[in-house]
């Protein structure tokens, strides 16, 4: 795979092209910063432009103030006329402020929200790509916290640097300028504070940073066990846990709120003395600079604006401070976001065979499988092989290696040896998106979301005629359920569908899958949260496809699949039986004995 040491905010359509942009990036936040820009430049170069003449009255009308001062302080000659004249200038430069300030946020705006919106489409782009034992690995409430909350945290971050940061830039500018061609023994006096600045914000800086990096990873902590909490609801109340449940959030609370605690006293600690030293400087400054009116180095008027000058130069100074906090959370956000950005488990799609149109046909050869840093192989040396429009069944105890073949045969992991074809394709060497595009799965956990009947069925397919949709809702038994609702195909369902049953939930997810027309479907246990009634519609639906396309089957009801063309009976990830059901029913053995047991 391709590997690009940059970090590349903009994203390609291409699934590969996509991946190759992520792989091995570990960019330093301020790397990754100055790359969220990339593109923007002409956006963020206008917005400098207007933020010059947005803050301009800021730098004029002190000169202006000292100018009417000094004016009436020494009676000059057309005292009148040049108080008029400087009355005008500061009113158009205080006038045009309106204009150029919106026009600067149209700017500003546009550079800023644009990466957040495509930084949070990276994100999701990059969840899309990476493997699922990397979600399984990770709570989904930190996700969401990164997605949701660090985005938001950087974008508060590029606020707090653009502005704050070019404010204090343009200012000092302006000031050492017209302060030099003033008097440069005040400017002396003005460059005599930034020392003191640094050092205040080095006092504190590692404090902080470790404050807001140990406060985001308890946040994260706490997002994914109240995703979790929510989650689990049901099965709380129905054992009556409910205390239990409270009392384990409240400890996740009070960590928050001890860390969060620390972190706010560190902050306000921050902020006062950092505050105090400031206005210390300004009376200081007051002193000074009227210290050299009284002796006649500078005129009176000129200790206004000196005086104005320097509160600004303090004010801007203290706003620096002031947000390092928020600058270092901003910084840890990126940290958080750039871990799932630099993580490098990802998906394989090494497409280097194209696939074409799907026959069905599939060879485990002599496949191993292993988890990293766990013990013992799920599977050992299984082989099989399964021809286009074949049905395969997989029985066994849990934990015999069943689901992980599937998991395999999805694509969702990879043999740690040996080879699984599609129609006599390594698989490693296939465009998983082709691939999966023409396979359907019905998972053993009912997964829907929030929206109508018919966008469940046909999530993701377009042009679906009703007619299409009406066959396949009859061969699952939904077309009594649905006739019964108000709104029929357009009904809303809740969060996951908990309006509906576990079954009727089951079959709308089967309907998803049917509605393909696949070439090769999966059915992992599915279905085992149905009645018998229900069990009945589905197993015709599912024969029906046997003839249609490559079938597997994970089945706990071994009535479920009596006429599937084979069986494979698996036991410690080996294969130790297989045959049709009266093959193995001859035999007498494992298969044998768990369906007694289910007698």
């Amino acid at each position: 795979m391709k590997k690009n040491k940059n970090l590349k905010m903009e994203y390609s359509d291409t699934y590969d092209e996509y991946i190759s942009n992520y792989s091995d990036n570990k960019s330093h936040p301020l790397k990754i910063l100055i790359n969220l820009y990339k593109g923007k430049g002409k956006l963020l170069f206008s917005s400098v432009i207007f933020t010059i003449f947005q803050r301009s009255p800021a730098w004029v009308i002190p000169i202006i103030t000292a100018n009417i001062i000094n004016i009436a302080t020494y009676s000059t000659e057309n005292g009148t006329k040049k108080i008029i004249l400087n009355l005008l200038i500061a009113a158009a430069f205080i006038g045009q402020n309106i204009l150029t300030t919106y026009i600067r946020v149209h700017f500003y705006a546009n550079a800023n929200r644009s990466i957040e919106n495509s930084l949070r489409s990276t994100l999701v782009k990059k969840l899309q790509c990476l493997s699922i034992m990397f979600h399984k690995e990770i709570q989904s409430g930190r996700l969401q916290s990164k997605l949701m909350r660090d985005v938001e945290n950087i974008y508060q971050l590029l606020n707090h640097i653009f502005l704050t940061l070019l404010f204090f830039v343009l200012d000092m500018i302006v000031i050492i300028t017209v302060t030099s061609m003033k008097s440069p023994l005040v400017l002396l006096f003005f460059i005599f504070v930034i020392p003191f600045t640094v050092l205040a914000v080095f006092g504190f800086r590692k404090k902080i940073s470790t404050g807001n990096a140990e406060y985001r990873k308890k946040m994260e902590e706490t997002q994914g066990a109240v995703s979790e909490m929510l989650e689990m609801i049901p099965i709380t109340r129905a054992h009556g846990l409910q205390e239990t449940e409270i009392g384990k959030m409240s400890g996740y609370f009070a960590n928050i709120k001890t860390v969060g605690y620390k972190l706010d006293k560190l902050n306000a600690l921050f902020g006062s003395a950092s505050w105090a030293m400031f206005q210390l400087f300004q009376v200081v400054s007051l002193s000074f600079t009227g210290y050299l009116a009284y002796k006649g180095t500078i005129q009176i008027g000129d200790v206004v604006l000196y005086q104005t000058y320097f509160t600004q130069l303090v004010n801007e100074l203290a706003g620096i401070l002031n947000i390092y906090p928020e600058i270092c959370k901003g910084f840890e956000s990126v940290n958080s976001v750039g871990e799932v950005l630099a993580d490098e488990n990802i998906e394989a799609n090494h497409a280097i065979v194209p696939l074409r149109k799907l026959e069905g046909g599939v060879e485990f050869k002599d496949v191993f499988f292993e988890y990293k840093n766990n013990q013992g192989k799920v599977l050992n040396s299984v082989s099989f092989k399964v021809r286009p429009g074949e049905s395969i069944a997989f029985v066994g105890e849990s934990g015999s290696g069943k689901s992980t073949i599937l998991n395999l045969l999805i694509g969702y992991m990879n043999p740690s040896d040996g080879n699984i074809l599609i129609d006599g394709i390594n698989k490693m060497n296939l465009d998983m998106k082709d691939y999966r595009s023409q396979i359907a799965v019905v998972p053993q956990n009912t997964i829907l979301f929030s929206g109508t009947i018919r966008d469940n069925i046909t999530y993701g397919l377009k042009n679906i005629s009703d007619e299409e949709l009406d066959k396949v809702i009859r061969e699952v038994g939904l077309d009594e359920m649905i006739e019964k609702l108000p709104d029929g195909l357009n009904t809303l369902l809740g969060e996951h569908g908990d309006s509906l049953s576990g079954g009727q939930r089951q079959r709308i997810s089967i309907a998803r899958a049917l509605i393909r027309n696949p070439k090769i479907i999966i059915f992992d246990e599915a279905t085992s949260a149905l009645d018998s009634s229900s069990e009945l519609k589905v197993k015709q639906a599912t024969e029906n496809m046997m003839h249609k396309c490559t079938t597997f089957m994970v089945a706990h009801r071994l009535s479920t699949i009596q006429n599937a063309d084979k069986i494979i009976v698996l036991k410690n990830g080996q294969i130790i039986e297989t045959g049709n059901f009266e093959e193995l029913m001859s035999l007498k053995g494992e298969f044998y004995n768990l369906k007694i047991l289910q007698s």
